[in-house]
């Protein structure tokens, strides 16, 4: 069906009558009499009024031009069918540690080493691809802790600005319990059973104004589950001046409080020692039970606007031509 936006602008189709009708005239023998002062020019003046007088089809493309052209401003649309929206999941913030350590390349991608970030993108992005009915936001957390995405049903903005960050975007240090502060108090004015926060990282609380257990205390009094996700490899093989050795690159992890964070919310701690493990962590994630809400619909509109505007124009530009070859 046709839909109208702005069906208000109709009100000026009467405009130019009003102009006519209420504006003094200008006197024609003054105005004649101001341009052409030589009787002869006079008469042709007169003349080519006459013959245009005698042409009433341009007063009526006028017309229809002006009729198109608030047509247009009125922003016709069209309508299409309602579509029902999957709107029955949760109100999901992801949490992703963008400190200096991330920068540790313990992962294995596609047969090749890479540091714990981008290994996060691969995957998380296919969990939130996954996420279909969930409202998504995005914290990118190292010394401060920023919302880079507020909750939003899309999926791909959320997933374009987590593949935009990049390790020690928001400092080089860790400030968990800033994050969690944070995601509670964007997730705080959401239905209690629905707000879940995944927060991924790979070290300890070294920085921020909260202790990350305070903000566990806080977020459990507001039932903001946090499922904790702690990234980094047990062990791998580095080469020096005196040969390869075994060296633990997650000796930083706070693992205990990890843990305590998520059993205050009733939430669960998950350990990623490989690509593999955080993918498994992520399906398990997809079994969050959602949460049901009430059906939204989305009808698709198409722009008609450029339709009459362009004959609008056409008209215009044909009057113009018309006048320039009487003149």
């Amino acid at each position: 069906m046709i839909h109208f936006a702005w069906p208000w602008l109709f009100l000026a189709l009467p405009l130019p009558w009003f102009i006519r009708r209420f504006t003094p005239a200008i006197n024609s023998a003054e105005q004649a009499a101001l341009k052409v002062p030589f009787l002869d020019d006079f008469n042709i003046a007169q003349s080519q009024q006459v013959t245009q007088s005698n042409k009433p089809w341009a007063l009526w493309l006028a017309v229809l031009a002006w009729c198109l052209l608030v047509l247009a401003c009125t922003r016709p649309q069209w309508l299409g069918e309602p579509i029902e929206q999957g709107v029955s999941g949760r109100d999901l913030m992801l949490a992703v540690d963008l400190s200096g350590s991330m920068e540790e390349r313990d992962f294995i991608v596609n047969d090749q080493a890479v540091d714990r970030l981008s290994a996060t993108k691969v995957v998380a992005n296919d969990f939130l691809e996954r996420r279909v009915g969930d409202r998504l936001g995005l914290i990118l957390f190292g010394t401060n802790a920023y919302l880079q995405a507020p909750l939003t049903f899309d999926r791909k903005t959320v997933t374009t600005l987590l593949n935009e960050s990049f390790i020690t975007l928001a400092g080089e240090s860790t400030a968990i319990g800033d994050a969690i502060g944070l995601a509670v108090k964007r997730l705080q004015s959401q239905k209690a059973d629905s707000r879940v926060l995944i927060l991924l990282t790979d070290g300890a609380n070294t920085a921020g104004k909260v202790s990350p257990l305070k903000a566990a205390e806080l977020a459990a009094q507001y039932h903001l589950k946090i499922y904790t996700i702690g990234i980094g490899a047990d062990e791998m093989i580095v080469s020096s001046f005196f040969g390869s050795r075994k060296v633990n690159p997650s000796r930083d992890l706070d693992e205990k409080t990890l843990t305590t964070i998520a059993e205050k919310t009733g939430g669960r701690y998950f350990r990623a020692r490989n690509t593999q493990e955080l993918e498994q962590i992520y399906q398990l994630l997809d079994e969050l039970e959602p949460v049901e809400k009430d059906k939204q619909f989305f009808r698709p509109r198409t722009e008609l606007f450029f339709w009459p505007l362009a004959c609008a124009l056409f008209l215009a530009s044909l009057i113009s031509l018309m006048r320039l070859r009487f003149s």
